[in-house]
């Protein structure tokens, strides 16, 4: 219903008037500065998402420490997950991208980005936490510079030196005049492109889907509280509602953002170990 066909006295105050003269706040970059200590004046900041991430590492590492240590033939239900985290890892991405001569060495990176960033991700969602760490480009970059070093290295290695590494960039084969072209678009792509997407796509879609449940949850929380008419109300609720089914949506798109990045981290390991680019 477009706000032309709306009653004026139904719009009077459900949006813009509450009580005591202030009208809602839309949500915005404001919402992902979250100091626990320091703040925006000072110089240093511990902030929650720093918190989350170092949490969760002491968390992962803790619990496959611990099934490690208790393996059995029957698991338990905390092996089992292990298992399963582990064998989507080993089997759906690290041995059918880069195949099974050569993914075993990388196995444990993978394991650990897939894991560090689907729990990451998941504090989004998850009661008195719901901040995803990843909607923070600080986190997205240190990953992908971790990644970045790992395929450039065993490129290098690979190539027998930089300049071999260099010169296989460009395709054997083409004419003189289009081997420059070829190198320095080859050049951009693998030093340039695929890390900057890499980052930024798990932090583009981290951010934006947090955003969407913020302007959904509190946006209906406004209408409902402090909606002059039974008509804004209602759509408080309605919005509610919507924050609710797309909370179920962000946690596919969660899931999924871990999976992509894993995925792409291996195809570039599977790049950097393949005999010809």
């Amino acid at each position: 219903m477009s706000p032309s066909v709306v009653p004026a006295h139904w719009l009077q105050g459900g949006i813009a008037a509450a009580e005591d003269g202030e009208g809602f706040q839309a949500p915005g970059i404001e919402s992902f500065w979250w100091p626990l200590w320091g703040s925006d004046t000072s110089n240093w900041a511990f902030t929650r998402p720093a918190f989350v991430v170092m949490a969760s590492v002491v968390i992962i590492g803790l619990f496959f420490l611990t099934v490690a240590g208790r393996l059995s033939i029957v698991p338990t239900k905390r092996q089992w997950v292990a298992e399963q985290g582990y064998n989507f890892v080993r089997n759906t991405i690290a041995r059918d991208v880069i195949g099974a001569k050569d993914f075993r060495p990388f196995l444990p990176l993978l394991l650990t980005l897939f894991t560090l960033i689907l729990f990451n991700n998941v504090m989004g969602v998850m009661p008195f936490i719901q901040f995803p760490s990843m909607s923070r480009i600080a986190f997205p970059i240190v990953l992908t510079l971790i990644v970045y070093v790992v395929y450039h290295t065993v490129a290098i290695r690979r190539k027998h030196g930089v300049l071999n590494y260099l010169k296989s960039l460009v395709p054997p084969g083409l004419p003189g005049w289009l081997r420059p072209i070829m190198f320095i678009l080859e050049f951009l792509t693998y030093f340039f492109i695929r890390p900057l997407t890499l980052a930024l796509r798990l932090f583009g879609n981290m951010l934006a889907g947090h955003l969407m449940l913020l302007v959904f949850i509190l946006g209906g929380e406004y209408l409902l509280l402090h909606g002059s008419n039974l008509f804004i109300q209602l759509s408080g609720i309605l919005g509610l509602a919507f924050g609710v089914v797309m909370t179920f949506f962000e946690l596919l798109v969660q899931f999924l953002q871990a999976f992509i990045f894993t995925l792409l981290a291996a195809l570039y390991i599977s790049d950097a170990v393949s005999e010809h680019h």
